[in-house]
């Protein structure tokens, strides 16, 4: 197995696709959206354009991540992404994370863009496990990975200072068996 093939994976609302340099200037404006810096802690430098379309025009010769544009399957608007990295293969598990733009909220292409892609990594790619981190107080983001399947499996407590203020990280997984059980019902 390896994150070598970049599929497209279209759902009722969202497509994921590939990404390309020319991805980077809508990517610099969501990554520099206020809300996708509370939740994610912002990268600890500011990148310029130029690094940007380096980096997500390379995305499809990484073959140890899986890096793909989340669009919206009615408009082809590119309103975020969505990851499988730090795989490790003798585990057969991997680390997910997700970012949304404003224009890719509350109309469920997140759950949805977060099943396709877990629904691919169990399903083509043959992991056992996909786990994530995600701060207690990002509600939205905690309901998502539930509605995909995810399960709470502790708390790193007070694991960083954000804002002048101790948040916790909640830790979650997803198993083979647990995907195979949830997708097995929603047929």
């Amino acid at each position: 197995m390896s994150f070598s093939v970049k599929p497209v994976l279209t759902g009722e609302k969202a497509v994921l696709r590939p990404f390309t340099a020319a991805d980077a200037e809508v990517m610099a404006e969501i990554i520099r959206d206020p809300e996708v810096l509370r939740f994610t802690g912002g990268p600890d430098t500011e990148f310029t354009l130029e690094q940007l379309r380096s980096w997500y025009g390379s995305r499809s010769a990484q073959p140890d991540r899986l890096d793909l544009a989340v669009t919206d399957r009615a408009t082809g608007e590119l309103v975020g992404e969505v990851v499988l990295y730090e795989w490790d293969e003798r585990a057969r598990g991997c680390t997910f994370r997700t970012l949304l733009g404003p224009r890719g909220r509350d109309r469920g292409l997140g759950t949805e863009a977060t099943r396709l892609v877990v629904g691919y990594g169990f399903e083509e790619l043959g992991l056992h496990r996909i786990q994530l981190e995600v701060y207690g107080h990002n509600a939205r983001a905690l309901r998502a990975y539930e509605k995909a399947g995810f399960v709470r499996e502790g708390v790193r407590r007070e694991a960083d200072l954000r804002d002048g203020r101790w948040v916790d990280w909640v830790l979650m997984a997803v198993l083979e068996q647990e995907w195979a059980a949830l997708s097995s019902t929603a047929r």
